[in-house]
C-alpha cells in the first residue's frame, strides 16, 4: 500500500500520510492539513477520529475482541486478577513475582486515608452524589501528598509508582469511608494480608472487622468486574483524562476529570439504568414479557443490551455471566428482580429480533445484577466502575506524560453570529 493518500480540494491536491497500527488499523494523518490548506475536518463527537497513538488497549468491535497490552481479555479473566492486570495495563508487561509483590506492598501501604482527606470527604453535603465525592476525594488526596502532585511532568513521573499505588488503593477507601459516614459507622481497619477486593467488601459491609468470612465466589466476582473494566480504549472518560494530562496536570487532577466524565448517564451510568429498568418492570407487575414486546415495537428501550463499540457479543459479558451465576448462588440471593433479569436474558438470546440486531446482553447488564446482589447502593454503581477503570486512566496519564508533546486542542466549525456592532441599552 502507498504510504500516503491524496486529498483534492478544488484545484489543489494535498498529500496525507497513512498511519497503520500493529493490528492493521489505518488512518489518514491530517495533522498539518489546516496549515497547508486552511481546511479542518469535521467529525461530530470524534466517532471517526483517531485522537492519539496508544499502546494500551486494542478493540475490534465487529469481531468482539478486547485486549490489554496484547493479552486477550478472556485469558486474563481466566488466569489473572485485578491487581496483576492493573500492573499489566499501567506498565505494559505482566509482572514478575517480585514486581507484583512490590506493587501489592505499595497498595497496602497507602490504603489508609490521611485525616484531612477523610474530613474533606465527609464535609461534602449529605445529598452529594458518590461520584462527586470521589472526585473531591481525589483532589484532597493530591493536596495531602504535594510531592506526588506538582504539575511538573518530570517530577510527577518520578513519583508515579507511588502515586499510582496510592490512587488505586484509596479509590476504594474513599468509597467505603463515605458509605460508612452516611450510615454513622466506622470503617473496619485494613488487613494488609487480605486481597484487594476482600478488603474493599469488608470495609463496605463487615459488621466488626475485615477478617469476617466472605464467599470466594463473591470476592472473585467483584475482582472480575474490576478487571473487565480496567481499560476500554479512547472512551469519554479516558479521553477526558488524556486531555487534562496533555496540559501538564498531575494524575490526581487528571483522574478527577475522568471520574467526572464517567459520572454521566450515557457513559458510566448504564449498570444503574439496568436496575432501574428491572424495577420498572417489576413495579408494573410484568415478568418481562410485555416489556420485551414493547421494546420490539420501539416503545421502550432494553437497557444493558447492545453496545456502541461492539457489533458482536461483548466479550466481557460472556465472562461475567458465569461469575454472576456463581456469586448469586453463593449469596443465596433470590428476588423477583433477578428472575426478571434472567428472563430478559433468555428471551433476548433466542429472539430473532434481538439476535439479528446483535442486541446481546453487555457487561453492564451482568455487573448491575451482581452489584445489587452484593448490597451496593445503586448510586454507587458508577463508583465501582471508576475503581475498575483507575488503572486504565493511570496508564493513559503515564503515556501522555512520557510521550505527549503538546496540549490537546480540538477545532470547531463556528455557526454563530458574524461581526455585530455594540448598541447601547437605549437602542436595543
Amino acid at each position: 500500500m502507498d504510504k500516503n493518500a491524496n486529498l483534492t480540494i478544488g484545484e489543489n491536491t494535498f498529500a496525507l500520510n497513512i498511519l497503520e497500527g500493529t493490528e492493521s488499523e489505518k488512518a489518514l494523518d491530517i495533522s498539518i492539513l489546516r496549515k497547508q490548506s486552511k481546511f479542518i475536518t469535521f467529525d461530530d463527537g470524534y466517532g471517526n477520529t483517531g485522537s492519539c497513538e496508544s499502546r494500551v488497549t486494542f478493540i475490534d468491535g465487529d469481531q468482539g475482541i478486547l485486549r490489554y497490552r496484547g493479552f486477550d481479555i478472556t485469558e486474563l479473566a481466566t488466569n489473572s486478577n485485578f491487581l496483576e492486570t492493573s500492573y499489566l495495563v499501567i506498565y505494559g508487561e505482566l509482572p514478575t513475582a517480585s514486581e507484583i509483590d512490590l506493587f501489592q506492598e505499595r497498595i497496602s501501604k497507602y490504603a489508609k486515608l490521611p485525616n484531612e482527606v477523610i474530613s474533606a470527604i465527609n464535609a461534602q453535603p449529605k445529598n452529594s452524589h458518590p461520584m462527586g465525592v470521589l472526585a473531591a476525594g481525589l483532589h484532597a488526596l493530591g493536596g495531602a501528598y504535594p510531592d506526588f502532585c506538582t504539575n511538573n511532568r518530570k517530577a510527577d513521573l518520578e513519583r508515579f509508582d507511588d502515586s499510582a499505588a496510592l490512587i488505586i488503593s484509596t479509590m476504594r477507601t474513599i468509597a467505603a469511608t463515605r458509605h460508612r459516614f452516611l450510615l454513622n459507622e466506622e470503617v473496619p481497619d485494613f488487613d494488609s494480608e487480605e486481597r484487594y477486593c476482600k478488603n474493599f467488601l469488608s470495609m463496605m459491609f463487615a459488621k466488626n472487622s475485615v477478617s469476617e468470612e466472605m464467599p470466594d465466589s463473591v470476592v472473585n466476582a467483584l475482582d472480575l468486574i474490576f478487571l473487565l473494566h480496567a481499560d476500554h480504549e479512547q472512551n469519554c472518560s479516558t479521553s477526558t483524562c488524556r486531555m487534562i494530562a496533555s496540559g501538564g496536570a498531575n494524575p490526581f487532577a487528571s483522574l478527577a476529570g475522568g471520574v467526572s466524565a464517567l459520572w454521566g448517564p450515557l457513559h458510566g451510568g448504564a449498570n444503574m439504568a439496568v436496575i432501574g429498568m428491572l424495577n420498572q418492570i417489576h413495579d408494573a407487575g410484568d415478568d418481562g414479557s410485555r416489556f420485551i414486546e414493547s421494546a420490539k415495537l420501539g416503545k421502550t428501550r432494553l437497557m444493558g443490551f447492545g453496545h456502541r463499540v461492539y457489533r458482536n457479543y461483548d466479550p466481557r459479558a460472556k465472562i461475567l455471566k458465569a461469575a454472576c451465576d456463581n456469586a448469586l448462588e453463593a449469596l443465596g440471593v433470590s428476588s423477583p428482580i433477578l428472575e426478571i433479569a434472567r428472563r430478559l436474558e433468555e428471551e433476548a438470546l433466542k429472539d430473532p429480533y434481538f439476535v439479528e440486531r446483535k442486541l446481546y446482553p453487555n457487561v453492564d447488564f451482568y455487573s448491575g445484577i451482581i452489584l445489587q446482589a452484593l448490597g451496593f447502593p445503586t448510586d454507587m454503581f458508577t463508583v465501582l466502575f471508576a475503581i475498575g477503570r483507575t488503572p486504565g486512566w493511570l496508564a493513559h496519564w503515564k503515556e501522555i506524560a512520557e510521550t505527549g508533546k503538546k496540549i490537546h486542542r480540538p477545532r470547531q466549525i463556528y455557526q454563530g453570529s458574524t461581526l455585530r456592532p455594540y448598541l447601547s441599552v437605549e437602542k436595543r
